[in-house]
């Protein structure tokens, strides 16, 4: 525990909730106010969520748009580059904090703020942490995944095997503005070289990202928490029909899915949205899309379903609807090439089933068509989860012991 407490700045793109890595770092914000921290949410693009309105929480945003979603395409353009807006004015905020008593911590960047916004807080000799959500500090596209081949990609980032192949989800030409993206980020904001702390939330993603970050820095290990309150287990042996919670995206696995779902003779549910909606109606008419649904909406569905699916294609970085489904006595079919295979133990709270494959992820839908085999896998993930759960409160008392051993680095 930190007896002097830190003033914390929170660098985040959005002010609101619009996936895993934002709702982490805004719940965070919240949770240290709750305990009496003082905190400040940096962001680019409104709105600012309800929550965020607390006294021990100051919000300051730049107002600026996504850079996907900016009409002005010269302008998001330059702005994903380097964002001087957001540069400057994280510049000006700064000037009013001691950067021996202040954590920067940097939960997403790339979809609005960009490196611009680390450098700044790096050259001003704050200690700067970052949550590695995702893959952006080496991969231009995020995710070391081929969208147009439809596979992992194993090309070294910024190589000549990396720049001439388009593995971008849209064009060849917006591969080769990431891969100038990549190059100022490494370059000019001398990220991930010059970060000195890092946060890592699964094995597998650490792995993958550890040979791109400096010789001398420090990886701390602190899983993102899962929001679910105590109940007793739910009985996955009467209910049927599997459920997906996610993205309708292709590196989500979901054509695989409704495939194998098909070939099983199992009903489909996916809660979520995405491009590849239509494909999915085509694919298997027969499958149910709800669209997306608050919290409680998903948690209706996991108590209404025998299993959850977890099949995507990519690495993912951990998949917190896994713990979350395990935490209500659901058990998890998972890919074996995602760090979700980390909360999965195979045959023992769910399955594992050969990433793409959907003969094989049929014969796993088939298995736990069986009533019992189910009860025993969710009394498993049960068990287990409980036994040592990842409650926001964890989360916090991990993230204090983190911020302790940096200030004194």
């Amino acid at each position: 525990m930190i007896d002097s407490r830190p003033r914390i700045v929170i660098l985040n793109d959005f002010g609101h909730v619009n996936g895993g890595a934002s709702k982490v770092a805004l719940n965070s914000a919240v949770a240290f106010a709750g305990s009496g921290y003082e905190v400040t949410l940096f962001c680019a693009v409104e709105p600012i969520d309800p929550s965020l309105n607390h006294p021990g929480i100051r919000v300051v945003c730049t107002g600026q748009k996504e850079i996907r979603s900016d009409p002005q395409r010269a302008r998001a353009a330059y702005q994903g580059l380097w964002n001087r807006t957001a540069s400057d004015a994280l510049s000006f905020l700064l000037s009013e904090y001691d950067p021996r008593n202040t954590i920067v911590h940097v939960h997403g960047w790339t979809k609005a703020l960009s490196s611009a916004a680390l450098h700044t807080a790096i050259e001003r000799n704050f200690k700067v942490v970052v949550t590695m959500h995702d893959y952006f500090l080496a991969c231009p596209n995020g995710g070391f995944f081929d969208y147009q081949k439809q596979e992992i990609c194993y090309r070294h980032p910024l190589s000549m095997a990396c720049n001439l192949t388009n593995c971008d989800s849209t064009s060849y030409t917006q591969k080769l503005w990431r891969i100038g993206r990549q190059f100022v980020q490494r370059d000019i904001g001398h990220i991930p070289g010059q970060v000195r702390h890092f946060i890592s939330i699964s094995d597998l993603s650490e792995g993958i990202l550890r040979p791109f970050l400096s010789a001398d820095c420090k990886v701390y290990r602190v899983p993102n928490p899962i929001d679910v309150a105590y109940a007793p287990a739910t009985d996955v042996g009467k209910n049927s029909g599997f459920l997906f919670v996610g993205r309708i995206a292709p590196e989500k696995g979901v054509l695989p899915l409704v495939r194998a779902a098909q070939c099983a003779g199992v009903s489909i549910t996916l809660v979520g949205e995405g491009l590849w909606r239509e494909r999915v109606e085509a694919c298997n008419p027969q499958a149910r899309i709800t669209g997306w649904l608050n919290s409680e909406g998903v948690r209706q569905h996991m108590r209404q379903a025998r299993a959850l699916v977890f099949p995507s294609v990519w690495y993912e970085t951990q998949g917190l609807v896994v713990q979350e489904a395990a935490a209500l006595g659901m058990p998890c079919i998972v890919s074996d090439v995602t760090a979700a295979r980390e909360m999965v133990v195979d045959g023992g709270t769910g399955l594992w089933f050969r990433g793409g494959d959907e003969q094989d992820l049929a014969a796993k839908l088939r298995l736990l068509e069986a009533p019992e085999t189910a009860r025993r896998l969710g009394a498993g993930a049960y068990e287990k989860y409980w036994a040592n759960p990842f409650t926001m409160d964890h989360h916090i008392e991990a993230l204090e012991r983190c911020y302790e051993q940096v200030l004194l680095s």
